[in-house]
Parts: structure tokens; sequence; C-alpha cells
């Protein structure tokens, strides 16, 4: 009985020491193996088997990549301004190894290195040259991390600067110097805005005086055109009638008629001066043609009289109607 519970218990140590020894590494893990204290291997992912007193677990390495944020660091500028920054490193660590030997803290390593590496590279910018040059600060310090954490097993990846935060003076300095600068621009576009609506009136006045112009011209060559053609016309009116006269073979009689017509026309009341016609050698027909062109006169003068008459008294009634 006794050496069954021994046997039991000798079975019982073995499984606990399978238990304890037998490892399975996961994906994106590497571990650090000792034996007796010394570096033995690097264990992949996969299953793996400790000497049970012999071999241990140095240090368990992820693999994946990492970011560690420092706080803001005081940096003095070229132009002597203390600025504070605050860096973000992304490193990944590529050797177990050496990243377990090469250096007792790594992180504060890095740290410290960052630190370092900033005072350098901003010590030799401007302020004005810092707040633009981001994207060259970077490139510098990730280029002179990564070249000095090879020895540490450690690649850098990216370097970024977060923020960069000059005095409060200097500030406020800027935020005038922004507020003027806009006030600038927004001078600048309101007069360059007058300047096109200036532009579009005054286009839009020559425009309307170039078609008022034009207007006006066909206006004149219209009514010119017109008068023309009404000339034109009353001449070939007066050839025609003076080819019908020719074709019906007007006597003397008919023509004394005419030219009775056109005497009394000519004696209208309108001119100073009447020339009688050789052909009226009659005296009666003298004193009758003299007559008629007297009456026609009186009527005329009558009528511009009853004409003047009735205007005058329009525009009596017109002042007064302005007066009420």
């Amino acid at each position: 009985m006794f050496q069954m519970l021994i046997f039991f218990l000798f079975i019982l140590v073995i499984v606990f020491l399978i238990i304890f020894n037998v490892k399975i590494v996961p994906q994106s893990k590497a571990y650090v193996i000792e034996r007796l204290g010394a570096y033995l291997t690097t264990w992949e992912t996969g299953l793996n088997i400790l000497i049970p007193f012999l071999d241990r677990i140095s240090k368990k390495v992820s693999l994946k990549e990492q970011v560690v944020d420092f706080p803001p660091q005081p940096v003095i500028t070229k132009d002597n301004v203390t600025i504070q920054i605050d860096s973000v490193v992304y490193y990944q660590i590529t050797d177990p190894k050496l990243y377990t030997y090469g250096v007792e803290n790594p992180i504060n390593a890095i740290e410290n290195l960052t630190a370092t590496t900033l005072r350098n590279i901003i010590g030799e910018m401007e302020l004005d040259t810092t707040l633009t040059s981001r994207d060259t600060i970077n490139t510098k310090m990730r280029s002179i991390l990564d070249e000095a954490t090879d020895p540490w097993g450690i690649k850098v990846n990216r370097v970024e600067l977060k923020n960069i935060l000059p005095p409060e003076e200097i500030q406020d300095a800027m935020e005038k110097q922004m507020k003027a600068e806009r006030g600038r621009r927004e001078s600048i576009l309101r007069a360059e805005g007058q300047k096109k609506s200036a532009i579009l009136v005054a286009e839009g006045e020559k425009e309307a005086a170039i078609l008022r112009a034009e207007a006006k011209k066909e206006a004149y060559i219209r009514e010119a055109e017109g008068e023309a053609e009404a000339i034109l016309k009353t001449q070939k009116a007066k050839a025609e009638s003076i080819k019908m006269l020719n074709a019906a073979n007007t006597t003397k009689e008919v023509l004394s008629l005419k030219a009775m017509e056109t005497f009394e026309k000519v004696a209208d009341g309108k001119s100073t001066k009447i020339i009688i016609p050789s052909e009226l050698q009659s005296i009666a027909n003298i004193a009758t043609a003299f007559t008629e062109i007297t009456n026609t006169k009186d009527e005329n003068i009558k009528k511009d009289t009853d004409d003047t008459d009735e205007k005058e008294e329009k525009i009596e009634n017109y002042t007064q109607e302005i007066k009420q």
C-alpha cells in the first residue's frame, strides 16, 4: 500500500513537471531561454519544452510594432526661444537576444536618446523654421534613432512630433500676427471685389451706350430711307401723271385748268410773291383767279386764327389744372 502511494506521488510529480515545463509560444512572441544563467536560445512560435531545474525563460518579448509617448521636453532654438516638444516613437523589436542583453532599460534609453537628438536638431533651427519643418525634424530623428538602437535589437519605424508649444507671449504675438494677416487678406479680397464690380459696371455702361448709339444710327438710317422712298414714290407718281396727260392728248383748256390749280396752291397765303403765268391773258380770267385765291387765303387765315385760339384755350386750361 505504501509503495502504491509513493508510485502515485511520483507519477503526479512527473505530470506537474511536464505541465509546468511544456511551453507554447504564441504568434508575434519570442522567449529568450537561459540554461544555468547563460543565454541558450530564442524560442519562436510553437511548442517548446524546458529542462527542469536547468533552463528558464529569461524574457518574453513582443515582436509587434509598439508605440511610446514621451512627455514634453524643453528645447532651446537657435534664436534662444525655449519651447516644449512632446514626441511619439514607433519601434519594433527585431532581435530578442540583443533587446534582452543589449541595454538595461530599453524604453528609458530610447526616451533619453530622443530628448538628446531633439535638442541637437532644434538647436540648429530658428523658431519659425521649427514650426514649419516637422517633416524634416521627424526624418532626421528617425534616421539617428534607428542607427543608435541597432545594437539593442530595436528598429525605429517612425518618429512624430505631437506638439510644439512656444512661450505664451510668443503665442500671443503669433496670434496677433495671424489676425493682421487675415485682415490684410480680407482687405485685398474686398478691394479686388470692388475693382471687379466697377469694371463690370463700366463694361455694362459701355455696352449700353454702344447699343443706344447703334439704335439711334439705325433709326436715322430707317428715317432717311423712308424719306428717300417717299420722295421717290412722289416723283414716280408725278411722272406717271404727266405720262397719263400726254397719253390722253390733253387740250389747252385742261392745261389751263391745271395751271390755275397750281397757281391756287402757290397763292395759299404762305408765299410773298406771286408769278402769274403768261398763258392767263384774259383779264377776266385773271380777276376770277385772283378772287378765288383771295377767298382761299381768307379761309386759310381764318382757319389758322381758329387753330391759334383753340391752342391758347388749351394752354390756359392746362395752366389752371397745374395751379390747382
